[in-house]
């Protein structure tokens, strides 16, 4: 004889029903917020700064706010003022350019040749371990006080920094790759486009990033051994004559430069990593 079981039917387990999934936060709106809080940082440390300069902090040695871009806009509004940034500028880019392509040189020959690695390794590296600008009067007596002792103490900085990046990387590439290609009948040009250069497209632009300021500060600090132009020969005379705030709009336009350096390497940072296939990819947003 059959029998029928009766069965409740009930809703799901509030314990396991799977709830809706909040909506996420547009993208721009936490970038505006990001903004925003920078901004709103900056202003309260100008403001802080101009209340404190004088009742806390010596006028002398921090100025004010308004005194800076004051100053700031003298400098900005006299040929001279250009006339220096240009100077700073041509020699920091000739600098971390000759720096860039003497780092990656080496960087090559020396990963590509073991042999001529392990001798000549240890060498590099007691050359890097002299200060650079213990150089400068070195560069300065064979360059003279022109550009190029400059630009030779920034290629010196940066030409390091690219070496070790690429050199490691080349050490670190994974040698069963390379057999892999070789294998399936690959030649050189086929492992350095499918092993070699997206091994070392990551260390080589972070070392670009390192380089960029080694080479502000290589220029800057031979400007202020001995030149006749230049936002560093500036600084230093302004440090003479005891003007901060003319101090300050130089360190500005320094922190600017910077910026600009680092944007330009960061935007073709994202454009090569993008090309090589090697970019962070954006996981699709769930619709609720």
């Amino acid at each position: 004889m059959a029998t029928v079981t009766d069965k409740a039917v009930t809703g799901p387990d509030p314990d396991t029903a799977v709830r809706p999934r909040k909506k996420a936060r547009a993208p721009w709106r936490s970038t505006a917020a990001v903004v925003l809080l920078r901004v709103l940082v900056i202003v309260v440390a100008l403001v802080l700064w101009q209340v404190m300069s004088g009742p806390v902090v010596p006028e002398y040695a921090v100025s004010k706010p308004t005194e800076v871009a004051d100053a700031l806009t003298r400098m900005l509004g006299s040929s001279s003022g250009w006339t220096d940034i240009e100077v700073t500028t041509v020699e920091v880019l000739a600098g971390f350019g000759l720096g860039v392509a003497a780092g990656t040189v080496m960087g090559l020959v020396l990963g590509s040749f073991p042999l001529m690695g392990r001798v000549l390794e240890p060498l590099v590296a007691a050359l890097n371990g002299i200060p650079k600008i213990a150089l400068a009067p070195l560069f300065l007596l064979f360059f003279g006080i022109g550009s190029w002792s400059k630009i030779t103490i920034a290629m010196t900085g940066v030409a390091f920094v690219v070496f070790y990046n690429i050199y490691l990387g080349l050490r670190l590439r994974e040698r069963e790759l390379v057999e892999v290609v070789q294998v399936m009948g690959g030649r050189r040009h086929h492992v350095l486009g499918y092993v070699t250069i997206p091994t070392l497209a990551a260390p080589f632009f972070a070392a670009l990033k390192t380089g960029g300021p080694l080479a502000i500060l290589g220029v800057i600090g031979g400007e202020f051994i001995a030149s006749s132009e230049g936002v560093g020969h500036e600084l230093f005379t302004a440090a003479q004559n005891l003007d901060a705030a003319s101090e300050f709009a130089g360190l500005i336009v320094l922190v600017v430069l910077t910026l600009a350096l680092n944007g330009v390497l960061t935007a073709l940072d994202g454009y090569a990593l993008k090309r090589l296939g090697l970019a962070a990819r954006r996981r699709p947003q769930s619709r609720s």
